[in-house]
C-alpha cells in the first residue's frame, strides 16, 4: 500500500470516541501546535495523557475534553493560565469540561453542589457549645436559601413555591451573569 492511499484509508476510517488519541490527533482536532499542549502539561497537571516507549503520548477522551475546555478558557474567552488554573482548583475538571462543551446545565449543577457543601460546612458540628444539639420546644434557626448567592433568603421574608423554581430564561440570566462574574474576577486577577 502506498504512503497516500494509507493515509487516505486513515482519514476514511473514523477512531471510536472513547479510543486514545495521539498527540498529532489532539493538536489537528483542536487546532492547537503541539509544543502547545506539550506546554499546558506542564502548567495544568490534570492533563495526564500515557506515554508509552519513546515517550508517545496517548491522550484519554476525558484528557481531550479537558484539554477543549481548557483551549476555550484560554483563546475564546480570554482567561490567563493562572486563571483557568484557580477555576480548575476551586470548581475541578467537570466544571472546565462542561464549559468547553457549552453544557450550561452542568455548570449549572456543578454551581449549585459547590454552593451546597459551603452551606453544610458553614453549618456549626454537633457538640460545639450545645448550639448543634436540638432541644425540645427550641426553635432552630432556618438556613437561608440562594441561588448563585443571590435572591432572597428567608431571613427577607417568606420565599413562595415559585420564586423556588427558576424559569428556563432566570436561568439563562443567572448563568449569563456568573459568565459576567467569572470574566471580570479575570480582569481583576490580571490587575493584581
Amino acid at each position: 500500500m502506498s504512503g497516500e492511499s494509507r493515509a487516505e484509508s486513515e482519514i476514511a476510517m473514523e477512531k471510536s470516541p472513547d479510543a486514545f488519541r495521539t498527540i498529532s490527533e489532539v493538536a489537528d482536532d483542536l487546532d492547537l501546535p503541539q509544543h502547545v499542549l506539550r506546554f499546558w502539561e506542564t502548567r495544568f497537571s490534570q492533563i495526564k495523557p500515557m506515554k508509552r516507549g519513546g515517550g508517545r503520548r496517548y491522550y484519554r477522551p476525558q484528557d481531550v475534553e479537558l484539554i477543549k475546555g481548557i483551549r476555550h478558557m484560554l483563546y475564546d474567552q480570554g482567561y490567563t493560565i493562572k486563571g483557568v488554573q484557580k477555576l480548575l482548583r476551586d470548581n475541578g475538571n467537570q466544571f472546565v469540561i462542561a464549559i468547553g462543551n457549552g453544557d450550561l446545565a452542568a455548570v449549572e449543577a456543578i454551581a449549585q453542589r459547590k454552593q451546597a457543601e459551603a452551606q453544610v460546612a458553614d453549618l456549626p458540628a454537633a457538640g460545639d457549645d450545645g448550639e448543634g444539639e436540638i432541644v425540645v420546644g427550641q426553635a432552630r434557626a432556618k438556613p437561608a436559601r440562594r441561588f448563585f448567592g443571590l435572591g432572597r433568603s428567608e431571613e427577607d421574608g417568606p420565599v413562595a413555591a415559585d420564586d423556588e423554581r427558576l424559569s428556563r430564561d432566570n436561568r439563562a440570566l443567572l448563568q449569563e451573569a456568573l459568565f459576567d462574574l467569572l470574566e471580570c474576577k479575570r480582569l481583576l486577577d490580571q490587575v493584581r
